[in-house]
């Protein structure tokens, strides 16, 4: 009964640790991203015009951050919105990787060599109170390092917990150091990063049980190897049913760590048989800093051998997961959710493309007399329908200043291009009307000329000059509007019209009116989105 309970303390501490382990790395992750989150975004379209950039970007960012998740969604929301191209985006994806090597770092050398578990108990402590208390800035760091110390409380734990195991553990207990061995480990390190959906837990699992002597070098550094595999299929299966570019992002995440895992277990053999050499005793004496060094090393070299081969590669994965047609709600992916502020541009992205088919349809339904467009604005209505869906799903609070001032102007946007589009499908048979009136058809063809110019505007994201044509042609329209009103009441009155028939050019002058209005709050709304915020970022 006594062993059974040692055996559930052991098992208890090392779940545990794990346990705590894992929600430090989120809570930290969370804090840093709210105190770096904006500044890593901007880093990311300023610093990648070349994959070499690129990657060095990728791997900063992600050390920043702590999350090679949260740099690649970044990636694939700027992809999506038109900022990087996909090759650029592939050496922030590759850079990413080398990244997340960082977190072993800080936990062989703060965690195993400085033993800080308990130290950094007061930190967590203060942390919590800086979280509860303090202001925005503030509170964000203190989510940090509440995170960073529980960290390595669960580092702590799990070494207590290991340290129970090793009569139990051994390394006869793991496949051997051959081939088939080896492939078995691989395939145990990729379960332990499905089940745990962190490389950086499984490493430091690893770490630990190294540590212990549950595990020898070769082991462990076979483990390691498995846990970067498992990590793209995590990104893979959560690309499912994700834009193409999604797609192609995981994809290639997974093609580049399979290639990245051969070279690595190429590599092994040889760092081991150089290290006995150069430093004998030094893996045995320092085996997590040995097993951190050899995953820095090969995910270093990993990026070194394949960026020179970025637009060969970046074909390979555009073959493999071609784009069978462009759409204008095709940015609008759910995975870019986890980032508020790439949701938004790619909101943003969406509502422009949809912007300018509008303006072109409604451009072109003025100008054709007999044709019917209604078909073309259902669809354009079932794709502003979508967006208004996906933006509904991005939730802020005003304190959040920016990205908040630009989810409420999108809002607006959006509002209108859906009323205006809207009243177009109901009401799409007063353009026939407007050529049945040479003073209307004057009026329309200035309108035409308006929206097409407009339409340049938008596609040029020059917010401000389209506010400045649609608000004058607002005011040129309405002068216009009141004498047609009145020649109209003169027709009545003179019977020239029956009732009806001039009911019917005033309803036409209101639909244009309004029409004119709605395209005028667009682009106020979008200007106040180029004056109030970033636009891109």
């Amino acid at each position: 009964m006594e062993i059974n309970f040692t055996h559930y303390i052991i098992i208890a501490e090392t779940i545990g640790g794990l346990g705590i382990f894992l929600i430090g790395m989120l809570v930290m992750t969370d804090g840093l991203h709210g105190l770096a989150g904006d500044a890593v975004r901007r880093a990311l379209t300023k610093f990648t015009k070349k994959p070499l950039t690129g990657a060095l970007t990728g791997a900063v960012c992600t050390a920043i951050l702590q999350s090679s998740s949260a740099t690649t969604v970044a990636a694939v929301g700027f992809v999506s919105a038109g900022l990087l191209n996909f090759s650029q985006a592939l050496g922030i994806i590759f850079g990413a990787n080398l990244g997340t090597t960082v977190t072993g770092w800080l936990v062989v050398l703060l965690g195993f060599k400085l033993k800080l578990g308990t130290l950094l108990l007061p930190v967590i402590f203060i942390g919590a109170l800086l979280r509860l208390f303090a202001k925005e800035g503030l509170a964000k760091l203190g989510f940090a390092l509440a995170g960073f110390g529980l960290i390595f409380v669960g580092i702590s734990l799990m070494q207590q917990g290991m340290s129970g195991l090793e009569y139990y553990l051994t390394p006869e207990a793991f496949p051997p150091n051959t081939w088939f061995g080896r492939v078995q480990l691989l395939l145990i390190g990729i379960s332990i990063t499905l089940v745990t959906q962190s490389s950086s837990a499984g490493v430091a699992m690893a770490m630990t049980a190294l540590f212990a002597g549950a595990i020898n070098f070769n082991q462990a550094a076979t483990l390691v190897i498995g846990m970067d595999i498992g990590t793209t299929f995590t990104a893979a299966i959560a690309t499912l049913g994700g834009s193409v570019d999604s797609k192609r992002t995981g994809f290639s995440h997974v093609i580049y760590n399979l290639l990245t895992a051969i070279l690595a277990l190429a590599l092994l053999t040889p760092f081991t048989t150089l290290l006995n050499t150069w430093l004998p005793g030094f893996i045995l004496s320092n085996s997590e800093i040995a097993l951190v060094s050899f995953h820095s090393l090969f995910n270093l070299v990993g990026v070194l051998v394949v960026l020179p081969l970025t637009n060969q590669f970046s074909k390979l994965v555009c073959y493999l997961v071609p784009r069978k047609s462009i759409s204008n709600t095709e940015m609008l992916d759910s995975q870019l959710l986890k980032e508020p502020s790439v949701a938004l541009i790619a909101t943003l992205t969406s509502c422009k493309r949809q912007l300018v088919e509008q303006f072109c349809l409604i451009a072109r339904m003025l100008n054709k007399k007999e044709q019917d467009y209604n078909d073309e604005f259902s669809h354009l209505q079932l794709a502003l329908k979508h967006t208004h869906e996906y933006i509904d799903q991005v939730h802020l609070q005003p304190n959040q200043k920016f990205k908040w001032q630009k989810l409420i102007i999108l809002i607006h946007v959006l509002d209108h291009m859906y009323r205006l589009n809207k009243r177009i499908i109901e009401s799409h048979e007063y353009a026939h009307a407007l050529h049945c009136n040479q003073k209307l058809s004057e009026a329309t063809n200035k309108l035409i000329k308006v929206i097409n110019l407009l339409s340049y505007c938008i596609e040029e994201e020059n917010w401000s000059k389209g506010h400045r044509i649609a608000s004058k042609t607002r005011i040129i329209f309405k002068k216009r509007i009141e004498p047609l009103r009145a020649d109209i009441m003169r027709e009545i009155a003179s019977g020239v019209k029956t009732i009806p028939e001039a009911n019917i050019d005033l309803e036409v002058l209101r639909w244009m009116t309004r029409i004119v209005n709605h395209i005028n709050r667009i682009t106020y709304h979008l200007n106040g989105l180029h004056q109030k915020t970033d636009s891109r970022l």
